[in-house]
Formats: structure tokens, C-alpha cells, sequence
């Protein structure tokens, strides 16, 4: 069912359609660009793709608002222009060949998405497409290197991060960050009265939390977002590793639904020099490793470890120990702190995703599908490569992954990165008057003291100690290593 589609006054004409995915913005987005400058009418559309909506857990989801706000602020930009943007709702393999053979264009255009799920889609688009005689183009868009863009000596994708980000480093050079500039063009962009964005009730979805969130929506807010981290980029080595600290660029949101583009990202990143900047443009470069991964590696996305020894690992770990880290009721003050961000606000701080990854498959002995399962239904910024690769990299399943003989001791992270105590009393409110020398281990504190300042907190639900002896058998060895 497609719902608010304005008529477009433009002439039959050598028509594009801009077919807008995870890229919600209007500048240096290279489909519209290359639709633009084929094409003197271009249209805009957005699906939003009941095939991925019916499956979410829940009709409250941050990222259908994220995105409603998104496309609103896009179609506003398009009525700025006297054009008129599409916003459709249904199957996107039924309604994208649907709409363009309406409109009567000649190609639509839009940028690859590497996720398996989407290349099915896309496969399905473009062969009615073809059926149509309406042309099928994509453009690489929400990395810098893609797909077999950085290949080893012996032309096989890299499997370990550093060489593959030597390469990447190597490759690179300042035209790989070239805007695809829009601007000059989009006097082409079809004219026509785009009617107001249907209610996300119209959609089967209720109102979240987002606007009560402090992340600024839309490409406009991305852009505050990205002025505001310039100005933090050379403390970003140290200060990144501290969630009670604003050191990191709360950018990923935004990156994944592209309201910001990667190349004015990366772009700040190579304009300054420093460790800061430097560690920042490697984390982009982990960005663009785990979508090659991906896209070499679909079966991941169907919970195949990327170890296939790995594949069979029987993990002891119960449903009871699972909920109890879903819950953030497993007694590590740090672990459930970060459990409480992400179900308040979308959002885990990247450190204390390693940590509490870590804890549900290592100490808990929880299958690590298990937590990246949770994580796609709760993350504001989740992205399968990203996310698959962490989840694997923390089980040690994964490439380059952390040796499965190296355990993160919980309460030895939280000392290291949360000194104060600041961010467990911000989420851990039960805890916000106990004395800092018991704060990252209430439990060690004496029956009294317990009754006073953690009466209301829960003893750890394992011993990190007998935890990781059992790891270590599970994982075939007891290699001393705790970090």
C-alpha cells in the first residue's frame, strides 16, 4: 500500500527517481547526484519497508521515529525547491518498480547497501525493473573503500584488521573524500506539492522517547553533532574510553541512516593531525573493514561464526542468566549501568559494549547470538556489520578477534574507566550513595555497610574468578590472560 503520493505537474521528460535508503540527507549523496546531472526531473522517494517493519519486536522503536524525523526534515528541504518527495509504505521490491513505472522514469538510482537482506531486495528491484525496461543504477555511497576496493597482495579480502587498514591507508587519497555536490542541480529535482508525512500511527507505530533524548535529528542535526566533536576531536584517543566523559562523536546514529556523510566525516578526521583525529579516522577504517567483511561474508548474517570451528561452540549458559543480563540484574555495578543506558536512551557507550558483551559470553557462558540479538532490537544506531563484528569479536569467534584466553575482568574495567564512580551513579541510582572504594564491588563491603548504602542492589550473579576458569575449558584451554 503506498499512502501520500502528490501528482507530480512535470511534463513526460527524460525522468531519474532517487530511490532514498539509509542515506537521508540531500548533500554529497552521490545517487541523487548522479541522477541529477542525467536527468532534467528528478523525483525523491522513501519506503518504509513493511518487510523490515513487521519484523521489530516492538511498535515503540527509536529508529522508525529517528527515520520519520529524517525524512520529514528531507521533504521539507525538497518543498524548499517547488518539488515534491514520495513516501511510501509497503514492500519496497513491490513499490519502488510500482511507482516508477507511474511516474514514467527512465533509471532509479539509489546507493548499495551491503546487508545480505538488502542485496535480495535489490536483486528483486532491479529484475522488474529490467522487466520494465527501466534501468537499475547504485553508487557507493556510505563507505569510503568498499566491497573488493582493499584487497591483500594476494587479491583475497583482509581478515585481520591492521594490514587491512595499512592498505586501506595506503589506498587513500584526498579525492576519495570529493562531495557528490548536489546543490548545483536541484533546480532538476521535479516539481509538485509534497502533502504533510503520515503520523508514525499511520504506519502501525507509537511515539518513543527520541525527542526527549539529547540527539539533535535530521541531516540539521547531524550537522550540530559534527561542529560540536570538532571542537573535542584531539582529545578523542583518550577521552573516548570514559562514558561518564563526552569524548566520544555520538555520530553513529547519524552515520547509519546517513543523515551525515561519511566523507565529511572522514574528511574532518584527515584535516587535523594529532592521535585524536588519527584514532578517530581508524575507527572509521573498522567501519568500512566489518561492511567488507559482510559483503564477503553473508552467512554471518544467519549467525554462522566467522571461525567456522567456532560454529557449533555449546554454550552452557541458561535463558535465567541471559534475562538477568538483559535486566542489568547481574551485580556488577558497571554491566548493569551500561544494560540501563542502552534501554533508556538506544544508546551503549562503544567501551562498555566490549564489557558487557564480554561478560554475557564469558563469564556468563551465554551464546553471543544471544546478545547481538538484543542489541539489533535495541540499538538506535545498529548496523549488522558493525554489530555482528563486535558481537564476534568479543566472543573471540570473529576476525581478529580477541583471543578467546583473554577475559575482561568487569570489576578491573570499571576502576579503569568509570574512577568515580560517575556513571554508575547516574544509572545506577541504588548506588548513588555508596562509598567510592565499594562502588565498582558493593558486594565486598560488610553486611552492615551492604544494608546501608546497596540494600537495594542485587550480589553478582557469578564469580568473575570461577567464570573464567569455566571459559577457559569451554574454549579449549587455561591459558593465564586477564585484562
Amino acid at each position: 500500500m503506498n499512502i501520500f503520493i502528490s501528482n507530480s505537474s512535470t511534463p513526460a521528460t527524460n525522468r531519474g527517481l532517487c530511490w532514498f535508503r539509509r542515506d537521508l540527507r540531500i548533500d554529497d549523496h552521490a545517487a541523487l547526484h548522479h541522477a541529477l546531472i542525467h536527468h532534467p526531473a528528478v523525483h525523491g522517494v522513501f519506503v518504509f519497508d513493511t518487510e523490515i517493519l513487521d519484523a521489530l519486536p516492538s511498535r515503540k522503536d527509536l529508529r522508525v521515529e529517528f527515520i520519520w524525523y529524517a525524512i520529514q526534515e528531507l521533504a521539507d528541504e525538497w518543498r524548499r525547491h517547488g518539488a515534491h518527495f514520495t513516501v511510501l509504505h509497503g514492500r519496497a521490491r513491490d513499490e519502488i518498480p510500482r511507482f516508477a513505472q507511474h511516474i514514467g522514469a527512465h533509471a532509479v538510482y539509489c546507493n548499495r547497501d551491503d546487508e545480505p537482506a538488502a542485496q535480495h531486495r535489490d536483486h528483486a528491484v532491479a529484475l522488474a525493473l529490467q522487466a520494465m525496461g527501466i534501468d537499475f543504477r547504485q553508487y557507493k555511497d556510505q563507505v569510503i573503500f568498499e566491497r573488493e576496493e582493499v584487497l591483500s597482495a594476494k587479491n583475497r579480502p583482509y581478515g585481520v584488521f591492521t594490514p587491512y587498514r595499512h592498505a586501506w591507508l595506503k589506498k587513500f587519497t584526498p579525492a576519495d573524500l570529493q562531495p557528490h555536490d548536489t546543490k548545483p542541480y536541484l533546480n532538476r529535482l521535479a516539481p509538485g506539492e509534497t502533502r504533510p508525512l503520515p503520523p508514525l500511527s499511520a504506519l502501525g507505530f507509537d511515539t518513543t522517547v527520541l525527542t526527549e533524548l539529547p540527539i539533535p535529528l535530521g541531516s540539521s542535526g547531524a550537522a550540530r553533532l559534527l561542529a560540536d566533536f570538532s571542537q573535542r576531536l584531539p582529545a578523542y584517543d583518550h577521552a573516548r574510553n570514559y562514558p561518564a566523559v563526552k569524548g566520544v562523536s555520538y555520530l553513529s546514529a547519524h552515520l547509519r541512516f546517513g543523515t551525515l556523510s561519511i566523507r565529511q566525516v572522514a574528511a574532518l578526521a584527515h584535516s587535523m593531525t594529532g592521535a585524536g583525529p588519527e584514532t578517530f579516522l581508524s575507527e572509521l577504517i573498522w567501519r568500512d573493514f566489518y561492511q567488507m567483511i559482510l559483503y564477503h561474508r553473508p552467512d554471518l548474517a544467519q549467525g554462522h561464526a566467522y571461525q567456522p570451528r567456532f560454529d557449533t561452540l555449546p554454550y552452557p549458559g541458561s535463558t535465567a542468566e541471559y534475562e538477568g543480563w538483559c535486566q542489568a540484574h547481574t551485580g556488577y555495578p558497571l554491566i548493569d549501568a551500561a544494560m540501563r543506558q542502552l534501554q533508556q536512551t538506544g544508546y551503549m557507550h562503544n567501551r562498555l559494549r566490549m564489557i558487557a558483551a564480554s561478560f554475557l559470553v564469558k563469564d556468563l557462558q551465554v551464546d553471543w547470538r544471544w546478545g547481538e540479538r538484543y542489541f539489533a532490537d535495541h540499538l538506535l544506531d545498529y548496523d549488522l556489520a558493525a554489530n555482528n563484528g563486535g558481537w564476534q569479536w568479543c566472543a573471540s569467534t570473529g576476525c581478529d578477534a580477541q583471543p578467546w584466553f583473554r577475559l575482561f575482568n568487569p570489576v578491573t574495567q570499571s576502576e579503569r574507566f568509570d574512577p568515580e564512580g560517575k556513571f554508575i551513579r547516574r544509572y545506577v541510582p541504588e548506588l548513588a550513595h555508596c562509598p567510592l572504594r565499594w562502588i565498582h564491588a558493593p558486594w565486598r563491603m560488610a553486611e552492615q555497610e551492604w544494608l546501608k548504602y546497596a540494600g537495594a542492589y542485587w550480589p553478582p550473579m557469578v564469580d568473575h574468578g570461577s567464570a573464567r576458569i569455566k571459559t577457559l575449558a569451554l574454549y579449549g584451554s587455561t591459558s593465564p590472560s586477564d585484562n
